[in-house]
Protein backbone atom coordinates (compact mmCIF):
# COMPACT_ATOMS: atom_id res chain seq x y z
CA UNK A 1 0.00 0.00 0.00
CA UNK A 2 1.13 3.22 -0.79
CA UNK A 3 2.55 5.21 1.97
CA UNK A 4 0.37 8.35 1.62
CA UNK A 5 -2.67 5.77 2.03
CA UNK A 6 -2.01 4.05 5.08
CA UNK A 7 -3.86 4.83 8.07
CA UNK A 8 -2.54 7.23 11.07
CA UNK A 9 -0.86 5.13 13.68
CA UNK A 10 -3.66 4.54 16.73
CA UNK A 11 -2.84 5.13 20.10
CA UNK A 12 -0.98 2.27 21.74
CA UNK A 13 0.48 0.78 18.55
CA UNK A 14 3.96 1.80 20.19
CA UNK A 15 4.62 4.60 17.10
CA UNK A 16 5.11 8.01 17.59
CA UNK A 17 2.63 10.51 16.04
CA UNK A 18 3.93 13.43 13.49
CA UNK A 19 3.80 16.65 15.82
CA UNK A 20 1.07 19.19 14.84
CA UNK A 21 3.53 22.00 15.72
CA UNK A 22 7.29 22.86 15.02
CA UNK A 23 8.15 22.82 18.87
CA UNK A 24 5.87 20.39 19.88
CA UNK A 25 7.14 16.63 20.59
CA UNK A 26 6.75 13.26 20.11
CA UNK A 27 4.70 11.58 22.59
CA UNK A 28 4.69 7.58 23.21
CA UNK A 29 0.90 6.74 23.95
CA UNK A 30 2.41 3.36 24.70
CA UNK A 31 4.35 4.10 27.52
CA UNK A 32 2.78 3.20 30.86
CA UNK A 33 4.98 5.88 32.16
CA UNK A 34 3.08 8.84 30.25
CA UNK A 35 0.10 9.81 31.43
CA UNK A 36 -2.13 10.80 29.23
CA UNK A 37 -3.29 14.01 30.76
CA UNK A 38 -0.84 16.46 31.96
CA UNK A 39 0.05 15.81 35.75
CA UNK A 40 -1.68 17.85 38.69
CA UNK A 41 -0.46 18.32 42.19
CA UNK A 42 -2.84 16.07 43.95
CA UNK A 43 -2.31 17.38 47.48
CA UNK A 44 -5.55 18.97 47.98
CA UNK A 45 -7.27 15.81 47.31
CA UNK A 46 -4.95 13.38 48.82
CA UNK A 47 -7.22 12.93 52.20
CA UNK A 48 -11.24 12.85 51.47
CA UNK A 49 -12.02 11.27 54.75
CA UNK A 50 -13.34 13.86 56.39
CA UNK A 51 -12.47 12.73 60.24
CA UNK A 52 -8.61 12.22 58.93
CA UNK A 53 -8.42 15.48 57.13
CA UNK A 54 -9.76 17.53 60.76
CA UNK A 55 -7.48 15.49 62.49
CA UNK A 56 -4.13 16.03 60.41
CA UNK A 57 -5.57 19.98 59.42
CA UNK A 58 -5.38 20.29 63.54
CA UNK A 59 -2.10 18.75 64.62
CA UNK A 60 -0.68 20.68 61.80
CA UNK A 61 -2.01 24.20 63.03
CA UNK A 62 -0.53 22.67 66.85
CA UNK A 63 2.55 22.09 65.03
CA UNK A 64 3.22 25.44 63.87
CA UNK A 65 1.88 26.83 67.30
CA UNK A 66 4.21 25.04 69.23
CA UNK A 67 7.18 26.58 67.51
CA UNK A 68 6.29 29.85 67.52
CA UNK A 69 5.50 28.86 71.35
CA UNK A 70 9.08 27.96 71.91
CA UNK A 71 10.48 31.35 69.99
CA UNK A 72 8.17 33.35 71.27
CA UNK A 73 8.85 32.20 74.93
CA UNK A 74 12.71 32.43 74.30
CA UNK A 75 12.78 35.84 72.66
CA UNK A 76 10.46 37.36 75.36
CA UNK A 77 13.32 36.07 78.35
CA UNK A 78 16.00 38.42 76.15
CA UNK A 79 13.85 40.98 76.35
CA UNK A 80 12.48 41.52 79.67
CA UNK A 81 16.35 40.54 80.82
CA UNK A 82 17.62 43.27 78.54
CA UNK A 83 14.91 46.01 79.55
CA UNK A 84 15.74 45.48 83.29
CA UNK A 85 18.79 46.15 82.64
CA UNK A 86 18.58 48.82 80.83
CA UNK A 87 16.54 50.64 83.07
CA UNK A 88 17.81 49.57 86.80
CA UNK A 89 21.43 49.27 86.03
CA UNK A 90 22.05 51.85 82.80
CA UNK A 91 19.76 54.18 84.18
CA UNK A 92 18.01 54.92 81.25
CA UNK A 93 14.10 55.24 82.59
CA UNK A 94 12.15 56.61 79.83
CA UNK A 95 9.03 54.74 79.42
CA UNK A 96 6.73 55.86 76.87
CA UNK A 97 9.97 56.41 74.34
CA UNK A 98 10.58 52.72 75.25
CA UNK A 99 6.93 51.63 74.49
CA UNK A 100 6.82 53.77 71.21
CA UNK A 101 10.37 51.89 69.86
CA UNK A 102 9.20 48.54 71.25
CA UNK A 103 5.79 48.76 68.89
CA UNK A 104 7.34 50.47 66.49
CA UNK A 105 10.09 48.00 65.87
CA UNK A 106 7.12 45.56 64.79
CA UNK A 107 7.55 47.40 61.25
CA UNK A 108 10.04 44.73 60.42
CA UNK A 109 7.79 41.67 60.68
CA UNK A 110 6.62 41.65 57.05
CA UNK A 111 10.08 42.53 55.22
CA UNK A 112 12.15 40.02 57.41
CA UNK A 113 9.08 37.59 56.55
CA UNK A 114 9.16 38.77 52.63
CA UNK A 115 12.96 38.04 52.94
CA UNK A 116 12.39 34.10 54.29
CA UNK A 117 10.16 33.39 51.84
CA UNK A 118 11.71 34.91 49.16
CA UNK A 119 15.13 33.05 50.01
CA UNK A 120 12.82 29.73 50.10
CA UNK A 121 11.60 30.60 46.39
CA UNK A 122 15.05 31.64 45.03
CA UNK A 123 14.72 30.14 41.95
CA UNK A 124 11.29 31.74 40.78
CA UNK A 125 11.40 34.77 39.20
CA UNK A 126 10.68 37.79 41.28
CA UNK A 127 7.00 39.17 39.49
CA UNK A 128 5.17 36.23 39.41
CA UNK A 129 6.53 35.64 43.33
CA UNK A 130 5.62 39.14 43.98
CA UNK A 131 1.98 38.44 42.48
CA UNK A 132 1.27 35.72 43.87
CA UNK A 133 2.70 37.00 47.33
CA UNK A 134 0.20 40.09 47.18
CA UNK A 135 -2.54 37.77 45.93
CA UNK A 136 -2.67 36.01 49.18
CA UNK A 137 -2.59 38.28 51.11
CA UNK A 138 -5.47 40.48 49.61
CA UNK A 139 -7.36 36.98 49.41
CA UNK A 140 -6.79 36.31 53.12
CA UNK A 141 -7.79 40.24 53.89
CA UNK A 142 -10.97 39.63 52.26
CA UNK A 143 -11.38 36.69 54.21
CA UNK A 144 -11.12 38.14 57.53
CA UNK A 145 -13.06 41.19 56.65
CA UNK A 146 -15.74 38.91 55.40
CA UNK A 147 -15.19 36.21 57.88
CA UNK A 148 -15.65 33.53 55.46
CA UNK A 149 -13.35 31.48 52.98
CA UNK A 150 -15.21 31.33 49.70
CA UNK A 151 -15.46 35.66 49.29
CA UNK A 152 -18.85 36.46 46.71
CA UNK A 153 -17.09 38.33 43.63
CA UNK A 154 -18.92 41.56 44.35
CA UNK A 155 -16.57 41.60 47.55
CA UNK A 156 -13.82 40.29 46.15
CA UNK A 157 -13.16 43.28 43.73
CA UNK A 158 -13.50 45.56 46.74
CA UNK A 159 -9.93 46.87 48.17
CA UNK A 160 -9.49 45.72 52.09
CA UNK A 161 -7.25 48.59 52.86
CA UNK A 162 -10.02 50.84 53.65
CA UNK A 163 -11.12 47.90 56.43
CA UNK A 164 -7.63 47.52 57.65
CA UNK A 165 -6.32 51.23 58.45
CA UNK A 166 -9.47 51.27 60.69
CA UNK A 167 -8.77 48.03 62.46
CA UNK A 168 -5.08 48.89 62.89
CA UNK A 169 -6.04 51.78 64.13
CA UNK A 170 -8.53 50.76 66.60
CA UNK A 171 -6.52 47.84 67.87
CA UNK A 172 -2.66 49.61 68.24
CA UNK A 173 -4.21 52.24 70.08
CA UNK A 174 -5.84 49.47 72.50
CA UNK A 175 -2.74 47.78 72.56
CA UNK A 176 -0.30 51.10 73.25
CA UNK A 177 -3.38 52.29 76.34
CA UNK A 178 -3.01 48.76 77.74
CA UNK A 179 0.71 48.82 77.68
CA UNK A 180 0.82 52.24 78.70
CA UNK A 181 -1.34 51.81 81.85
CA UNK A 182 1.80 49.59 83.09
CA UNK A 183 4.09 51.99 82.40
CA UNK A 184 1.99 54.54 84.47
CA UNK A 185 1.19 51.73 87.60
CA UNK A 186 5.27 51.32 87.61
CA UNK A 187 5.82 53.75 90.40
CA UNK A 188 2.44 54.14 91.74
CA UNK A 189 2.09 50.34 93.45
CA UNK A 190 4.55 47.25 94.32
CA UNK A 191 6.20 44.70 91.77
CA UNK A 192 4.11 41.91 93.46
CA UNK A 193 0.67 43.92 92.82
CA UNK A 194 1.59 44.53 89.19
CA UNK A 195 2.47 41.35 88.51
CA UNK A 196 -0.74 39.25 89.85
CA UNK A 197 -3.20 42.06 88.32
CA UNK A 198 -1.61 42.54 85.14
CA UNK A 199 -1.53 38.89 84.56
CA UNK A 200 -5.28 38.16 85.29
CA UNK A 201 -5.53 39.20 81.60
CA UNK A 202 -6.23 35.56 80.86
CA UNK A 203 -9.08 35.71 82.63
CA UNK A 204 -10.56 38.64 80.79
CA UNK A 205 -9.59 37.34 77.82
CA UNK A 206 -11.66 34.35 78.22
CA UNK A 207 -14.73 36.32 79.83
CA UNK A 208 -14.28 38.73 76.11
CA UNK A 209 -13.55 35.49 74.18
CA UNK A 210 -17.38 34.15 75.35
CA UNK A 211 -19.86 37.36 74.29
CA UNK A 212 -17.48 38.44 71.00
CA UNK A 213 -15.83 35.05 69.89
CA UNK A 214 -18.81 33.01 70.36
CA UNK A 215 -16.96 30.78 72.17
CA UNK A 216 -18.94 27.96 74.81
CA UNK A 217 -18.18 28.34 78.39
CA UNK A 218 -16.04 25.21 79.71
CA UNK A 219 -15.60 24.79 83.33
CA UNK A 220 -12.14 22.86 81.92
CA UNK A 221 -10.87 26.25 80.71
CA UNK A 222 -12.44 28.11 83.35
CA UNK A 223 -10.41 25.54 85.82
CA UNK A 224 -7.23 25.91 83.88
CA UNK A 225 -7.47 29.71 83.81
CA UNK A 226 -7.93 29.51 87.33
CA UNK A 227 -5.26 27.50 88.04
CA UNK A 228 -2.75 30.19 86.18
CA UNK A 229 -4.06 32.83 87.88
CA UNK A 230 -3.82 30.93 91.46
CA UNK A 231 0.30 30.50 89.93
CA UNK A 232 1.04 33.76 88.92
CA UNK A 233 -0.47 34.66 92.72
CA UNK A 234 1.59 32.42 94.17
CA UNK A 235 5.04 34.03 92.48
CA UNK A 236 3.80 37.42 93.43
CA UNK A 237 2.92 37.10 97.04
CA UNK A 238 4.98 33.26 98.18
CA UNK A 239 7.97 35.24 98.94
CA UNK A 240 8.47 38.31 101.72
CA UNK A 241 10.66 40.27 98.99
CA UNK A 242 9.36 40.14 95.33
CA UNK A 243 11.94 39.91 93.02
CA UNK A 244 11.64 41.21 88.66
CA UNK A 245 9.77 37.94 88.35
CA UNK A 246 7.38 37.81 85.15
CA UNK A 247 5.28 40.26 83.65
CA UNK A 248 3.97 40.58 80.20
CA UNK A 249 5.39 44.31 79.83
CA UNK A 250 2.54 45.87 78.49
CA UNK A 251 1.42 43.40 75.98
CA UNK A 252 5.30 42.97 74.77
CA UNK A 253 5.72 46.28 75.26
CA UNK A 254 9.24 46.21 76.46
CA UNK A 255 9.42 47.23 80.00
CA UNK A 256 10.59 45.44 82.76
CA UNK A 257 9.37 44.57 85.96
CA UNK A 258 8.81 46.85 88.70
CA UNK A 259 11.39 47.24 91.59
CA UNK A 260 10.33 46.56 94.67
CA UNK A 261 8.81 49.61 96.87
CA UNK A 262 9.08 49.53 100.54
CA UNK A 263 5.97 51.32 100.72
CA UNK A 264 4.33 52.06 97.59
CA UNK A 265 2.86 55.61 96.93
CA UNK A 266 -0.91 55.59 95.59
CA UNK A 267 -1.19 52.17 95.47
CA UNK A 268 -4.84 51.84 95.43
CA UNK A 269 -4.59 53.96 92.69
CA UNK A 270 -2.01 52.59 90.86
CA UNK A 271 -3.88 49.26 90.91
CA UNK A 272 -6.97 50.35 89.77
CA UNK A 273 -4.66 51.33 86.45
CA UNK A 274 -2.80 48.28 86.23
CA UNK A 275 -6.49 46.14 86.51
CA UNK A 276 -7.88 48.52 83.98
CA UNK A 277 -5.01 47.93 81.80
CA UNK A 278 -5.16 43.95 82.32
CA UNK A 279 -8.70 43.73 81.46
CA UNK A 280 -7.51 46.24 78.18
CA UNK A 281 -5.30 43.56 77.28
CA UNK A 282 -7.36 40.56 77.79
CA UNK A 283 -9.68 42.59 75.25
CA UNK A 284 -6.90 43.33 72.39
CA UNK A 285 -6.00 39.89 72.40
CA UNK A 286 -9.47 38.84 71.53
CA UNK A 287 -10.03 42.28 69.24
CA UNK A 288 -7.16 41.15 67.25
CA UNK A 289 -8.63 37.47 67.16
CA UNK A 290 -11.93 38.69 65.99
CA UNK A 291 -11.06 41.51 63.60
CA UNK A 292 -7.58 40.98 62.29
CA UNK A 293 -7.27 36.86 62.14
CA UNK A 294 -8.77 34.46 58.96
CA UNK A 295 -11.81 32.56 60.07
CA UNK A 296 -11.54 28.56 60.60
CA UNK A 297 -10.63 26.40 58.09
CA UNK A 298 -7.75 29.24 56.62
CA UNK A 299 -4.73 26.81 56.24
CA UNK A 300 -1.91 27.52 58.88
CA UNK A 301 -0.02 28.87 56.42
CA UNK A 302 -2.36 32.10 55.39
CA UNK A 303 -2.18 32.77 59.22
CA UNK A 304 1.30 33.02 59.53
CA UNK A 305 1.73 35.17 56.87
CA UNK A 306 -1.02 37.44 57.50
CA UNK A 307 -0.58 37.64 61.30
CA UNK A 308 3.06 38.63 60.78
CA UNK A 309 1.27 41.67 57.89
CA UNK A 310 -0.56 42.73 60.50
CA UNK A 311 1.67 42.77 63.05
CA UNK A 312 3.65 45.25 60.59
CA UNK A 313 1.01 47.17 60.22
CA UNK A 314 0.70 48.00 64.47
CA UNK A 315 4.50 48.84 63.99
CA UNK A 316 3.63 51.25 60.43
CA UNK A 317 0.90 53.01 62.93
CA UNK A 318 2.85 53.86 66.04
CA UNK A 319 5.85 54.93 63.97
CA UNK A 320 3.59 57.35 61.82
CA UNK A 321 0.66 58.57 64.68
CA UNK A 322 2.12 57.50 68.14
CA UNK A 323 5.16 59.68 68.42
CA UNK A 324 2.99 62.62 69.03
CA UNK A 325 2.62 62.19 73.24
CA UNK A 326 6.88 62.26 72.89
CA UNK A 327 7.41 66.58 71.92
CA UNK A 328 4.17 66.95 74.70
CA UNK A 329 5.78 64.87 77.54
CA UNK A 330 9.38 66.24 76.80
CA UNK A 331 7.65 69.85 76.74
CA UNK A 332 5.61 69.12 80.10
CA UNK A 333 8.74 67.44 81.39
CA UNK A 334 7.03 64.53 82.46
CA UNK A 335 9.27 62.23 80.05
CA UNK A 336 11.99 64.67 78.94
CA UNK A 337 13.10 62.72 75.78
CA UNK A 338 16.60 61.35 75.40
CA UNK A 339 18.06 58.94 72.84
CA UNK A 340 20.27 56.15 74.47
CA UNK A 341 23.85 56.07 74.33
CA UNK A 342 26.76 53.78 74.32
CA UNK A 343 26.04 50.42 76.03
CA UNK A 344 22.48 51.66 76.56
CA UNK A 345 21.70 51.98 72.93
CA UNK A 346 23.13 48.90 72.06
CA UNK A 347 20.91 46.64 74.96
CA UNK A 348 17.69 48.62 73.60
CA UNK A 349 18.43 47.82 69.96
CA UNK A 350 19.07 43.99 71.12
CA UNK A 351 15.43 44.55 73.49
CA UNK A 352 13.58 45.73 70.93
CA UNK A 353 14.48 43.31 68.29
CA UNK A 354 13.84 40.55 70.87
CA UNK A 355 10.28 42.20 71.14
CA UNK A 356 9.41 42.15 67.48
CA UNK A 357 10.49 38.66 67.54
CA UNK A 358 8.11 38.06 70.65
CA UNK A 359 4.95 39.86 69.21
CA UNK A 360 5.28 38.65 65.98
CA UNK A 361 4.95 35.01 67.64
CA UNK A 362 2.90 35.98 69.85
CA UNK A 363 0.27 37.26 67.11
CA UNK A 364 0.72 34.10 64.75
CA UNK A 365 0.10 32.25 68.30
CA UNK A 366 -3.47 33.72 68.94
CA UNK A 367 -4.21 33.64 64.85
CA UNK A 368 -3.43 29.48 64.92
CA UNK A 369 -4.71 28.78 68.73
CA UNK A 370 -7.26 30.88 70.82
CA UNK A 371 -6.34 34.46 72.77
CA UNK A 372 -7.11 32.15 76.03
CA UNK A 373 -4.57 29.70 75.42
CA UNK A 374 -1.98 32.28 74.24
CA UNK A 375 -2.88 34.29 77.27
CA UNK A 376 -1.96 31.78 79.14
CA UNK A 377 0.83 30.59 77.46
CA UNK A 378 2.83 33.92 77.70
CA UNK A 379 2.43 33.22 81.62
CA UNK A 380 4.69 30.51 81.14
CA UNK A 381 7.50 33.60 80.50
CA UNK A 382 7.39 33.96 84.13
CA UNK A 383 9.22 30.90 85.41
CA UNK A 384 11.02 30.88 82.76
CA UNK A 385 12.43 34.35 83.18
CA UNK A 386 12.62 33.13 87.04
CA UNK A 387 15.05 30.56 86.22
CA UNK A 388 17.29 32.87 84.05
CA UNK A 389 17.68 35.45 86.86
CA UNK A 390 18.72 32.36 88.79
CA UNK A 391 21.44 31.40 85.88
CA UNK A 392 22.50 34.81 85.63
CA UNK A 393 25.76 36.02 86.93
CA UNK A 394 26.37 38.52 90.32
CA UNK A 395 25.09 40.82 90.69
CA UNK A 396 22.31 40.36 87.94
CA UNK A 397 21.56 37.25 89.51
CA UNK A 398 18.17 36.70 91.61
CA UNK A 399 17.73 33.31 93.27
CA UNK A 400 15.27 31.37 92.13
CA UNK A 401 12.67 30.95 95.47
CA UNK A 402 10.20 27.88 96.34
CA UNK A 403 7.32 30.18 95.61
CA UNK A 404 8.51 30.88 92.06
CA UNK A 405 9.18 27.22 91.80
CA UNK A 406 5.37 26.54 93.01
CA UNK A 407 4.09 28.95 90.70
CA UNK A 408 5.89 27.79 88.22
CA UNK A 409 4.86 24.35 87.81
CA UNK A 410 0.76 25.50 88.34
CA UNK A 411 1.46 27.85 85.51
CA UNK A 412 2.85 25.04 83.35
CA UNK A 413 0.04 22.48 84.93
CA UNK A 414 -2.79 24.92 83.93
CA UNK A 415 -1.12 25.57 80.41
CA UNK A 416 -0.67 21.84 79.24
CA UNK A 417 -5.10 21.58 80.36
CA UNK A 418 -6.01 24.24 78.55
CA UNK A 419 -3.87 22.99 75.22
CA UNK A 420 -5.48 19.48 75.37
CA UNK A 421 -8.86 21.16 76.00
CA UNK A 422 -8.37 23.78 73.34
CA UNK A 423 -7.19 20.84 71.08
CA UNK A 424 -9.92 18.69 71.24
CA UNK A 425 -12.30 21.11 70.22
CA UNK A 426 -9.98 22.87 67.66
CA UNK A 427 -10.20 18.72 66.20
CA UNK A 428 -14.05 18.66 66.78
CA UNK A 429 -14.93 21.62 65.17
CA UNK A 430 -13.01 20.74 62.28
CA UNK A 431 -14.19 17.37 62.35
CA UNK A 432 -17.82 18.57 62.37
CA UNK A 433 -16.97 21.36 59.46
CA UNK A 434 -15.52 18.79 57.15
CA UNK A 435 -18.15 16.57 57.12
CA UNK A 436 -20.75 18.86 56.78
CA UNK A 437 -18.96 20.64 53.91
CA UNK A 438 -16.25 18.88 53.14
CA UNK A 439 -13.87 21.64 52.61
CA UNK A 440 -10.44 21.42 52.12
CA UNK A 441 -8.11 24.40 53.36
CA UNK A 442 -6.56 26.69 51.30
CA UNK A 443 -3.16 25.90 49.94
CA UNK A 444 -0.47 28.17 50.31
CA UNK A 445 2.51 25.79 50.28
CA UNK A 446 3.78 26.95 47.18
CA UNK A 447 5.14 29.46 49.24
Amino acid sequence: MPSDLRPPPRHGDGKSQTPLLANDKPRDYASPHRPLAPRRSTSRFHERDPETSASKGTRKRYTYAAAFLVLSLISFTVQTETAVYIQHNLKWNKAYCMLYLTHGSWVILWPVQLLILRVHKAKMPWRPFWRRHVQILRQTAQMVEHQTLHVPSPQSRKSPVPYFIKTTAFVTCALTVAGGSWYVAVDLTTASDLTAIYNCSAFFAYAFAIPILKEKLKWSKVFAVGVAIIGVLVVAYGDVSPGKHGNKSGGGAGGPNAPAHDEASNRALGNIMIGFGSILYGFYEVLYKRVACPPDGCSPGRGMIFANTFGSMIGLFTLTVLWIPIPILHVTGIEPFALPRGEAAWMLLISVMANATFSGSFLVLISLTSPVLSSVAALLTIFLVAVVDQLLPPPLNNPLSGAAIAGGCLIIGAFLLLSYATYREMDEERRHKAAMNDVEESDVEDL
